[in-house]
C-alpha cells in the first residue's frame, strides 16, 4: 500500500449516465416532433379559421342587405342567442387594437384581408372590450362584427401543455428503464467481482443462459475465471499445508537432535535460534499467503494495543509510551488486528531501536475525519523517503540500519494485506524523531 494514499475519483454512476443522455434525446425527440407538428398545423388550422371567419361575416351582411328594417332588430338578436355573434355600428371615434399576439392570429387576419378586402379591420379589442373583432362594410355604413373567438381553435394552452408534460414524463420513465436494463447485468458482474475480490469464488457465478449475446459471452468469460481461481486457490491451500507439514517436521526433529547431541551450550543456542528463525519465516510466508475471510465487528482498539504490548512490558531495554484518552471502538477482526499490531512492534523492535538499542515506541490513538487513527512510531535510525513506497513489498530489503537484523522481509506487507482485508489502510512516513511512524486508519463502531 503507498505512504499516500489516492483521493477518491468523484464521477457519475453508469445509470444516472445512461439515464440522463437517453432522456435528453428524449426529450430532444419530443420537443422538435411538436415543433414540427406546429409549424405544419399552423397554415391548415389559420385556413380553416379564416374561411369560417369569413363565411359569417359574409353571410351576416347578406341577411342585413336583404333584410328590413324591421326584420334586421329579430336578424340581430337571432344572431346573437344561437351564433353568439353581435353586430355593432363602427364609429370614427373608435379605438382598437389588431388582432396580431403571434403568427397564427396574424396570418388570420391576412386571410380575412384577402377574403373579404382590404378595408377589412380584424381586432381583439375594440373601445376596451376583448374579443375577435371584424370590421366589414355595407354600402356606405362600417360595422363591428363581435365572433366567438372559439371559433379560432388553437393547440396553445394548457392543452398541448398538458400533452407535452405526459409524453416527456413517458420519455423519461421509458430512459428509466433503459438505463436500468443496461446497468443491471453490470452491476450483477461488479457484485461477483467483488466476492472473488474477497476470495469466494463460488458463490460470484454469474447467468450464462441470458439473452444477450455479449452480456452471456462476459458472464461464461468471468464464471471460467472464478473456477480457474477457485482451482488455483484449492491448490495453493494444498501446496502450503503439504510445505508446513513436510518442513516443520524435519525441523522439529533437528531441534530435538541438537538438544540432544551438541554438547557445547553456545553452539547449541546458535542452532536452536537458527531453527526457530527458519520456523518462524516459515509461519510469516503461510501468514502471507493466507485467504482467511475477516469476522469484522465492534473491536477496542486499546485493549488489543494493551494486549500486544504485553511481551515488552517490563522489559529492560524497551520503553513504550501509551496512554489512552478514552475506548476506542473501531470495525474490525480482533484478530486480524492484533496480527497487524503485532508485526508493527515486531518490525520496530528489530529495526526501530536507538543508537542504545533500547527499543522507545510512541502510540498515540485520535478521530481523523471519518477515521479512528493509530500512529506508532520508533526512535530508530528511519528509512529514506524514496524508499518508503517498497518497504511494504514482501521480501524487499533496504540496504539501510533498518535491515541489520534478519527476517522474512513480510511483516509489513501482511500487515497492510491485512488492513485492505478489513477495509482500513496503513501508510509510512518519517517521524520528526527520526525514525519511523506507522499510521493505521481504521472506520468507527
Amino acid at each position: 500500500m503507498s505512504t499516500n494514499s489516492p483521493s477518491p475519483v468523484r464521477g457519475i454512476s453508469l445509470f444516472w449516465r445512461t439515464f440522463l443522455l437517453l432522456g435528453a434525446l428524449l426529450m430532444g425527440s419530443v420537443l422538435a416532433w411538436f415543433l414540427t407538428f406546429l409549424t405544419l398545423e399552423e397554415e391548415p388550422r389559420a385556413l380553416q379559421s379564416a374561411q369560417q371567419l369569413a363565411s359569417v361575416v359574409n353571410l351576416t351582411r347578406a341577411a342585413m342587405v336583404h333584410a328590413d328594417p324591421i326584420a334586421r332588430v329579430s336578424l340581430v338578436k337571432t344572431l346573437v342567442e344561437q351564433e353568439n355573434v353581435r353586430i355593432a355600428v363602427r364609429e370614427p371615434t373608435d379605438t382598437y387594437r389588431a388582432y396580431d399576439q403571434d403568427a397564427l392570429s396574424r396570418r388570420i387576419s391576412e386571410l380575412l384581408a384577402s377574403r373579404l378586402g382590404p378595408e377589412t379591420i380584424v381586432a381583439r379589442e375594440v373601445n376596451g372590450f376583448e374579443g375577435l373583432w371584424i370590421g366589414f362594410m355595407i354600402d356606405d355604413d362600417n360595422f363591428w362584427l363581435l365572433a366567438d373567438p372559439e371559433r379560432v381553435g388553437s393547440i396553445r394552452g394548457q392543452t398541448w401543455l398538458v400533452w407535452l408534460g405526459i409524453a416527456a414524463s413517458l420519455s423519461l420513465l421509458g430512459a428509466a428503464l433503459f438505463a436500468g436494463l443496461l446497468n443491471r447485468p453490470l452491476k450483477q458482474l461488479s457484485a461477483a467481482t467483488a466476492r472473488v475480490r474477497d476470495g469466494d469464488f463460488r458463490s460470484g457465478r454469474l447467468d450464462e443462459e441470458v439473452a444477450t449475446i455479449e452480456i452471456r459471452e462476459v458472464n461464461v468469460g468471468f464464471n471460467r475465471m472464478a473456477e480457474q481461481l477457485a482451482k488455483a486457490e484449492t491448490d495453493r491451500t494444498l501446496m502450503l499445508a503439504g510445505i508446513s507439514h513436510d518442513l516443520r517436521t524435519p525441523l522439529a526433529r533437528l531441534r530435538l537432535e541438537t538438544e540432544m547431541s551438541v554438547p557445547d551450550e553456545t553452539a547449541r543456542q546458535l542452532m536452536a535460534a537458527d531453527i526457530e528463525q527458519v520456523t518462524a519465516i516459515i509461519d510469516k510466508f503461510l501468514d502471507y499467503a493466507r485467504a482467511e475471510h475477516v469476522q469484522m465487528g465492534a473491536v477496542c482498539l486499546d485493549e488489543v494495543i494493551q494486549a500486544a504490548l504485553q511481551p515488552y512490558a517490563g522489559a529492560p531495554d524497551c520503553e513504550v509510551r501509551f496512554a489512552p484518552d478514552q475506548r476506542w471502538m473501531v470495525q474490525a477482526d480482533e484478530v486480524e488486528l492484533r496480527r497487524v499490531i503485532d508485526n508493527l512492534l515486531e518490525n520496530a523492535s528489530r529495526y526501530g531501536r536507538s543508537s542504545d538499542q533500547t527499543l522507545r515506541v510512541d502510540i498515540h490513538i485520535r478521530a481523523h475525519a471519518d477515521w479512528v487513527q493509530l500512529e506508532l512510531t520508533d526512535h530508530g535510525a528511519g528509512v529514506p523517503a524514496d524508499l518508503l513506497p517498497r518497504i511494504v513489498e514482501p521480501f524487499f530489503r533496504a540496504n539501510e540500519a533498518r535491515t541489520a537484523a534478519t527476517g522474512s522481509g513480510l511483516g509489513l506487507a501482511i500487515a497492510v494485506k491485512t488492513m485492505q482485508r478489513m477495509g482500513g489502510q496503513l501508510r509510512l512516513r518519517p517521524a520528526a524523531t527520526g525514525g519511523l511512524t506507522a499510521e493505521l486508519l481504521l472506520r468507527p463502531a
